[in-house]
This record gives C-alpha cells, structure tokens and sequence, in this order.
C-alpha cells in the first residue's frame, strides 16, 4: 500500500510521474506534495514554507508581488488541472494551500516562530471553513473557487497573526 496517490481518472490512470512530468499539473500539485493520500492540503502548506522564507530573503515588495503573482496564477493553474483531471478542486491541487500560507505572512515580519503560528492558523481555518470561507468554497467554482477560499483563510489567519506579533506574544 502507497502512502502516495494512484487514482483512475475517466479512462488514464493518474500517476506521480504523469503529475511530476506535467508542468501545470506539478504546479498543482504544489511541487509534488499534493500526491500523499493523507492530508495532501497539509502537506502542500509544507510545501509552501520554504516558498514563503525564499520569498521573504527577497524583501517586502518582492514578497508582495511574489505572493500576487502566485494567487493570480494560481487560478489559471488550478482551473487547467481541475479540468485535466476532470474534478473540481480534487484533493491533490494544493496550490491554493500554497498561496494561501504566503497571503498569511504578508503583513507580519518574517521569523521562524510567526511562520509556524501563521501555518497552523491557515491549516485551521482551511479545515473548519468559517463563514464566509464556506460559502465561498461551495458557491464559487473553477480555478477561482479553489483559490478563493484559500486566500480568504489565509487573509483570516493574517490578520490574527498580525494581531499577536503587535500585542507582542511572538
């Protein structure tokens, strides 16, 4: 048994390399690590960390246009792999996990400590969905759904951190 995803889609079946091997698919995918069978959105917010420290060695502005040009990308890139796959936001497209940790970190000095408060934030609003993420995620489809809900967790996760790293707790 396979810790990693093997699934049949329509009539190919989808495998690591089939992903691996895709640009747009890769992408989706968040560099691969959409393929674990358990908690892919987790292990593409992993993925995402040295993303977000690789951006934040680039300085402010380039953080910010980085992290812009990742979620308006990512609609493009998560609409193409939703229909090449055939399903709407299938569980490995990660890439809005991805730009939902660096829209997290936008408005708080990176450090190691904010990184792994803003990361389980993110993890936690992406799973309970509060309002209105939820309505998001069920009323708006193709590349923009799955990237909507995303950035909006990730701009709920941001401001908390905000918050503590101004009352001073990080």
């Amino acid at each position: 048994m396979s810790i990693f995803l093997t699934e049949k889609i329509g009539t190919n079946q989808l495998t690591a390399k089939t992903i691996l091997t895709d640009p747009v698919l890769f992408l989706a995918f968040g560099f691969g690590s959409g393929l674990f069978k358990k908690a892919p959105g987790t292990m593409g917010t992993v993925a995402a960390i040295p993303v977000c420290w690789l951006f934040a060695l680039a300085g402010n502005y380039f953080y910010y246009a980085l992290t812009l040009a990742a979620v308006i990308a990512g609609v493009g890139i998560c609409g193409m792999a939703a229909k090449k796959l055939g399903e709407h936001d299938f569980g490995g497209i990660v890439w809005d996990e991805v730009a939902g940790l660096l829209v997290t970190m936008l408005w708080v000095p990176f450090s190691w400590p904010a990184l792994l408060v803003g990361f389980v934030l993110f993890r936690l609003f992406d799973i309970v969905k509060p309002w209105p993420i939820i309505w998001v995620d069920r009323k708006v489809s193709g590349g923009l759904g799955i990237m909507l809900d995303d950035i909006l967790a990730g701009i709920l996760s941001g401001v908390i951190l905000l918050i503590i790293v101004d009352m001073g707790w990080l």
